[in-house]
């Protein structure tokens, strides 16, 4: 029988008994946890919020983020709408947790701040409670008040609240239900304060969900003065802890703002700047979040004690290295341990500047011995003991780091000489190139601050104008990419205006279950049935339409589809579709994708399609084929690497195409070629089987508890689909089996394979790191495979030819010269691991 899912748990009644919890404030003992406690229990025990873990910092399918920079970043599918109605992110309601939260790149960029006050942070906790459609202002700010005054017991007369004042270039008046609720609960007029769009409209991007928000401020000083002047302007004294933000407005591509179908609320509280209200400090440093790890650092480098000193006081930059170590060694910590490492590019790249800006202050101000970031890891996880993956990584963690440092020591000294050759060819009373400061900031990673401190020794300045202007050019230059990459992959993505007119007109999901409708034929060959189907609606330039001309490219939606929408790294069918009685006119499927559980087929109408159209669709069977060959593949590669690598081994992402597949993974050390040709072989082994490829669906919470079940940190449907090979889903579903640490056991919801003896054969033809700690291999299955076996087997002759060659003592310095040149040759043919194997 189907496991059937456990009954969802009441909400609690709408008033209910409130928790006691002691007094807090004020107080100078105040831990951190206790903060954190209080806020998680609040709103979990006494306002029926599900509590929610933290997502990882780094991101989960949003190219547009670095890293997880707010706490709202993995409910963004739900405030576009976007959600899959089966997916458990679309059944939230009410939601607080503790997000794990990196800013350092992109638009929310505090690095170069970091040190220089006792505020600003690369890493940091946001506590948050949302409302997805559920309760608005009122609740909001009662909620809020109360924990505040009641719970925390901060006084009264110490907050100040913001609300927002209207803008007339955009039609928006004042935000005046925000004011009259903050009124009702006793804020004295004097301390509502209404503030312009930039300071209390927040919008999540250049487009997409935005709205009006309400700050609450706390004044340090209190002593019943009125502090309002000083809210919003950057004084220490008087500092935001809440922000709380109604999200009611969607802007259009245009600049235009509309009403979302669906009111939600998002609210962000940093959980240091709260401390330090809680615990009587003005600073986020002298709070027990970092005391220890400052601590730590007086003990491991022998420099003056930390005393807190700011600007010209800090005599030697002194306490600003100690605040720049304490921050960025929690960041490299929490980057690390959820995957991302000090690398080349994206993400990677900053954090590399991140922990050379550490090493930089360790070595040029504390004058610390080397190795002196990585001691501090044991302190750190012990103060941020909340979050347990922490415990399990501090070996890797400290190594990574101990790696890291030595490896830019060494580019220091390299980066010292090319500032000594660079100011000896300079002209007098010159500044410094801003070139080469641009290369060594972009090539040796040295963070800018360091390239002040070094020319500052010498007495000469950096060009910052043209630095500046160099810093412009290459954002402009990522921006334009991003841009040309995001709009390449959208123009079909249904806009959460459009996906609220469905749902209002009762337009049904798409049933996409056709897609699973295949089978093996009499001879072994795979047959793919065509599905029929019904147009319910056409989508172009972001409106839904009833029909479109000839000529127009447009999205189709229909009510079943048997075309594979892209998704779970694998890519999308291709084939076409025609209207029933007119088999010889085609409409070319180009791709197709998934959005809020509507699948839209974008195609080129070559005549007038019309909603309620009755169509007939063909996949294109040889790239389907293709696909399920190489996803199948996927699984049986992940399976080998964890075999022969080690059971820790853990999927990064993957790629599946029709031509190949793309696999990345964690890994410590080097990957050997033997390790490569005992994977090729766990991999073929099963293939020689002809092992059955079991699929089914079943509830998810069952699915989560398979015991060495792998899964992608990814939001998964309800009920979930289970891809196992050559095991019976029925049984690892049973509470004592192993078979998922025996075979390959994945959630998934691509299309695969029935036998793997159709595969063929595997072959690796790439492999590389990535970052440290990261590789990426690429295979190809079937014939493609047995072809990539022979090209590598022509490319050994001729490296070896050229390579005996070589070795004659008679050979001409000419002739020598003409065998360099063909070795260059040959290198350029990217002579990958599968070549460098042959020739093992």
């Amino acid at each position: 029988p189907t496991p059937t899912l456990p009954p969802m748990l009441p909400l609690p009644p709408k008033d209910p008994p409130k928790p006691h919890f002691p007094p807090l404030f004020p107080t100078t003992a105040l831990p951190a946890a206790r903060v954190r406690a209080a806020f998680l229990s609040f709103f979990q025990q006494q306002h029926g919020h599900r509590r929610l873990p933290s997502a990882p910092v780094r991101p989960r399918g949003d190219p547009s983020l670095l890293f997880v920079n707010a706490g709202m970043n993995q409910f963004k599918p739900i405030f576009l709408g976007t959600a899959h109605p089966r997916s458990e992110l679309s059944r939230y309601r009410r939601v607080v947790n503790s997000q794990k939260c990196v800013r350092a790149g992109g638009k929310h960029n505090d690095l170069e701040d970091v040190g220089r006050d006792g505020c600003h942070h690369t890493f940091f906790e946001m506590l948050g409670n949302w409302s997805f459609g559920d309760y608005f202002k009122e609740e909001a700010c009662s909620m809020a008040w109360e924990l505040l005054t009641e719970v925390y017991e901060i006084p009264k007369d110490r907050l100040y609240v913001t609300y927002f004042g209207g803008d007339s270039s955009l039609g928006l008046s004042a935000d005046e239900e925000c004011r009259d609720v903050w009124l009702q609960l006793g804020v004295p007029a004097s301390r509502v304060l209404p503030f312009p769009l930039k300071d209390n409209f927040w919008e999540m991007g250049d487009t997409g969900p935005c709205g009006p928000c309400t700050e609450i401020h706390y004044d340090h000083v209190g002593g019943g003065r009125n502090a309002a002047a000083l809210v919003n302007q950057g004084s220490p004294d008087v500092v935001e802890i809440w922000n709380l933000v109604f999200m009611q407005y969607n802007r259009e591509v245009e600049g235009n703002l509309l009403p979302l179908p669906q009111h939600h609320v998002d609210t962000g509280m940093g959980l240091e700047r709260l401390v330090a209200v809680l615990q009587n400090k003005r600073s986020n440093y002298d709070t027990d979040l970092f005391t220890p790890i400052l601590d730590a650092i007086h003990k491991g480098c022998g420099a003056p004690r930390y005393q807190g000193l700011i600007g010209d006081a800090d005599a030697g930059r002194v306490n600003m290295a100690y605040r720049v170590v304490a921050d960025h060694v929690r960041t490299l910590c929490v980057c690390i341990t959820d995957g991302i490492y000090p690398g080349l590019s994206g993400a990677e790249l900053v954090l590399r500047r991140i922990l050379r800006r550490a090493v930089r202050f360790c070595s040029e101000v504390l004058r610390a011995p080397p190795g002196l970031l990585a001691s501090l890891v044991p302190t750190v996880v012990e103060v941020l003991v909340f979050w347990p993956t922490l415990v399990l990584l501090l070996g890797q963690v400290m190594n990574i780091i101990n790696e890291n440092e030595a490896a830019f020591l060494s580019s220091l000294e390299r980066g010292r000489r090319v500032i000594e050759r660079t100011v000896q060819q300079m002209q007098p009373s010159t500044n410094f190139p801003a070139d080469v400061a641009w290369s060594l900031y972009g090539n040796l990673g040295f963070p800018l601050d360091l390239i002040d401190l070094m020319l500052e020794e010498k007495g000469i300045r950096l060009d910052s104008d043209a630095f500046n202007e160099l810093v412009q050019e290459d954002a402009k230059r990522k921006a334009q990419g991003a841009q040309a990459g995001q709009l390449e992959g959208t123009d079909m993505h249904l806009d959460v205006h459009s996906l609220a007119q469905l749902r209002n007109d009762n337009v049904p999901a798409t049933d996409d279950s056709p897609k699973y409708s295949y089978k093996l034929g009499q001879h072994g060959q795979y047959e793919f049935s065509p599905c029929q189907a019904t147009v319910l609606m056409l989508y172009r330039d972001q409106s839904l339409q009833k029909e479109v001309g000839a000529g127009q490219r447009c999205g189709v939606i229909l009510d079943r589809t048997n075309f594979y929408a892209e998704q779970g790294g694998q890519a999308s069918d291709q084939g076409y579709l025609i209207r029933l009685g007119q088999q010889d006119i085609l409409f070319p499927v180009e791709s197709v994708h998934l959005c809020g559980g509507y699948v839209v087929h974008e195609v080129t109408a070559v005549e007038t399609l019309r909603a309620g159209d009755q169509v007939q669709l063909f996949v294109d069977e040889a790239r389907r084929l293709a696909c399920m060959t190489n996803h199948t593949a996927t699984h049986l590669l992940n399976f080998a690497l964890r075999h022969v690598l080690g059971d820790r081994t853990e999927q990064r992402g993957s790629h599946v195409m029709a031509e190949r597949l793309r696999f990345d993974f964690d890994i410590q050390g080097p990957v050997t070629v033997e390790q490569l040709q005992r994977v090729e072989q766990v991999v073929q082994d099963v293939i020689k089987r002809n092992e059955a490829v079991h699929m089914a669906e079943v509830p998810l919470a069952l699915a989560r508890r398979v015991q060495g079940l792998r899964a992608m940190d990814e939001e998964y449907p309800d009920p979930v689909r289970i891809v196992s090979l050559g095991v019976p889903v029925e049984t690892v579903l049973t509470c004592d089996s192993e078979a998922a640490r025996q075979t390959s056991v994945e959630l998934c919801c691509g299309t695969h394979l029935l036998q793997t003896g159709a595969m063929e054969d595997l072959a690796i033809v790439s492999e590389r790191q990535l970052v440290k700690g990261v590789s990426r291999v690429i295979a190809v299955t079937g014939r493609q495979a047995k072809q990539a076996r022979e090209v590598g087997q022509c490319l050994a002759v001729e490296v070896d030819s050229v390579s005996i060659r070589m070795k004659q003592r008679s050979t001409s310095v000419a002739e020598m010269q003409n065998l360099s040149k063909e070795v260059g040759q040959l290198t350029k043919v990217r002579i990958t691991f599968l070549y460098r194997r042959i020739l093992a």
